[in-house]
């Protein structure tokens, strides 16, 4: 299908915010705004979501992606993914300004915009999905586990680490002093634990980042399609999270969430096969309901 594509700019508090629209000529009712994960702007790693964007229109699905404050050509100071609920909020009421005939959305975000979206999407009624892509977890405990698990221990099976150990090149101690210190974090009592959903506070801004996720995804009603990569520890982090953890298992099943796990493919699904994969199953589920 043919298609074009508008600058655009609109404005959050005292800052302008630039974007880009890829319109077809004859689009559906539902758009996808993708978020951009930080620090990068709107462009993506290997012009990812310029051609995400291209190839949803070309499907006749309207998209929409630009840089929140702080980042690219848009105003402002900058900002992590926890602080840009108005910057979102901003984009899409202007995603529905410039096309009068979209109806709903869904949010593609990657990373850390993955897990921004969860924080914002229940309270916005315009947001009908998720399209979620290795979801940024991370607190101090679950990045030393995932560490340990994914790499030193599939290091011991690899040729090349015995090689080393057996030139001389491998210093050991470099490995002992990060398993002791990892095991002292690990001991702290209570640290960045992963309450169940009945430990829940009222002051869940300073709860740890995979909990208040997880509030964010009960309270959303819409669809949830999860993607995760193989060769990333981003995505191994998620899926330890949502195996060890009965809320997130019980929450993902309760809202029917759609999962597909690439396995050869890395974070930033670097590879134009893995992007051309990505796209399609976007393109693929934001059609199928």
């Amino acid at each position: 299908m043919i298609y074009h594509e508008q600058a655009i700019r609109f404005e959050c508090a005292d800052d302008s915010l630039f974007g880009i629209l890829s319109i077809p000529d004859q689009p559906i009712s539902r758009g996808v705004l993708i978020v951009v994960g930080g620090p990068q702007y709107r462009v993506g790693s290997h012009r990812q979501f310029t051609l995400l964007a291209r190839h949803l229109a070309t499907a006749g699905i309207p998209a929409m992606r630009y840089d929140y404050r702080g980042m690219g050509d848009s105003e402002g100071e900058i900002r992590t993914f926890e602080n840009i609920h108005d910057d979102l909020h901003s984009a899409i009421d202007q995603f529905f300004l410039a096309l009068p005939h979209l109806k709903e959305l869904a949010i593609w975000g990657l990373c850390d915009a993955a897990s921004a979206a969860l924080f914002y999407a229940y309270q916005d009624p315009r947001i009908v999905g998720l399209i979620l892509l290795n979801p940024w977890v991370r607190t101090e405990q679950s990045a030393i586990k995932t560490y340990i698990k994914h790499y030193y221990a599939t290091r011991l099976f690899q040729p090349d680490f015995w090689k080393k150990v057996g030139s001389g090149r491998y210093n050991p101690k470099v490995t002992l002093r990060f398993l002791l210190q990892s095991l002292f974090t690990l001991t702290r009592k209570g640290r960045n634990e992963i309450p169940s959903n009945d430990s829940l506070h009222s002051d869940a801004n300073h709860a740890p980042l995979p909990e208040r996720m997880l509030a964010g995804l009960n309270r959303f009603t819409g669809k949830v399609f999860i993607i995760t990569s193989g060769d990333d520890l981003t995505a191994k982090e998620f899926l330890d999270l949502i195996n060890q953890s009965r809320d997130w298992d019980k929450a993902l099943k309760i809202k029917k969430a759609e999962c597909i796990h690439l396995q050869d493919a890395n974070h930033t699904f670097s590879s134009s096969k893995w992007r051309n994969q990505v796209a399609t199953l976007t393109e693929n589920w934001v059609k199928s309901w």
